[in-house]
Parts: structure tokens; sequence; C-alpha cells
């Protein structure tokens, strides 16, 4: 069976698989093919193309690659492009050093989702528990000019790239609490019970105390 036809036989078998937990096992099952996850992706169907994320093989997952999912990405909802995008950096970028050099490269990138991955990265990189990159200031100048204007998507990733820094790096913490003040980003977000508010001055204080204890 060719992979389109493959394709269109799982795509239908897991259409309404919401369990991601059931995805990897499948993809565990299937193991590591290229051209399959190409034809799930291209059925279009999202729990497809979350199997189809973990079947790529990392060595190709280059810039022509990331392009054309990104461009595909497009017209999805907003949650629905952020999780796919999101699945990707966790499920392949982030697993090789050439997927993270990739990432690093995104800073000004003309994709908003490569931007947003770029960041998110970055906030990554701080609550792993390693210790944070030496490029902080660097980040933190191109918040405190770029914030405020960006894409919805990017804005939420940048902004927690900035809670991750506040909290981690108490050297940084006052100017990232300032930069939340400065901007009032999500100061007027309902924030649901036992849940944490994307507002910097709030989310710093919570999560600082969090991990101090």
């Amino acid at each position: 069976m060719d992979p389109t036809e493959r394709a269109a036989s799982l795509s239908a078998q897991i259409a309404d698989e919401n369990r991601l937990g059931a995805l990897r096992k499948r993809a565990k099952d299937l193991g590591v093919d290229h051209e399959l996850g190409l034809a799930l992706w291209s059925t279009g169907v999202a729990s497809a193309r979350r199997l189809a994320i973990l079947l790529l093989d990392k060595a190709r997952c280059d810039q022509e690659l990331v392009d054309g999912l990104d461009r595909d990405l497009k017209d999805l909802s907003f949650d629905e492009r952020t999780q796919l995008m999101d699945w990707l950096l966790a499920n392949q970028l982030a697993k090789t050093a050439a997927g993270r050099r990739l990432m690093d490269s995104w800073e000004h990138s003309a994709s908003p989702l490569q931007r947003r991955t770029f960041w998110y990265q970055q906030a990554r990189l701080r609550w792993t528990g390693q210790a944070p990159p030496p490029n902080s200031e660097h980040l933190l100048a191109a918040l405190e000019a770029r914030l405020a204007d960006e894409e919805p998507e990017v804005q939420w990733a940048m902004n927690f790239a900035a809670g991750q820094i506040g909290t981690f790096e108490p050297e940084h913490r006052a100017r990232c609490v300032a930069l939340g003040e400065t901007t009032g980003l999500y100061r007027d977000e309902a924030v649901s019970r036992g849940c944490t508010p994307n507002y910097l001055p709030e989310f710093i204080r919570i999560q600082a105390e969090k991990h101090s204890t």
C-alpha cells in the first residue's frame, strides 16, 4: 500500500482521537516513516497531523519542510495552528542540534508562527531546569522594543518568555515586571480558578514564590 492510501486509512481510524498518549503509542508502533508522515499531514485532519509530526524523520526537518507545514497552518484557527506548531517544536525541532539552530534563526522570520516558535523555545530553555542561556539581555531589549506591537500568537510567546526570565533570573525580575506594567498586556484578562495569570507582574510573583519553596 502506498503512503497516500495508508494515510487515508490511518486518518479515518484516528479522526476522533484526541488522546496524545494514544497517538504516541501508534507512532511508536509505526516507527519513523517520513513519507507516511507527509501523506498524513496532507489529509488536513488534526489528529492525523499530530501523528504525522511524530513520524517525520528529524534529519529531514529543514527550513524548506517547515515552511511548507507553516503555509498549511495559516488558514487554521489560532488554537489549531499554535498547538500544531508547538507539537512540532517539542517532538521534532527541539530534539536535534540542527532543529534548535533552525529555531534560533527565527527571531526575525517573516512567519509569525516561526517567530512565536523562537520565543517559545527561549522560554522552554529556562523552565526546563537548566542554566539559562546567556542571551537574556538581548531578549529583554527585543521584548521592550517589539512586544507591544507583535502579532497575537507571537505576543503570547514573547510574554511567556519574559515571564520565564523574570521567574528564573532574579537579576532581571524587576525589568520583566516593569515590561508588563508598561505594556499592560493581559492585565484585564479573565483568569480561571487555579490558573496563573499571563499578566507579567502577577505571573512572575506567583511563579517565583512557587520555585523558591
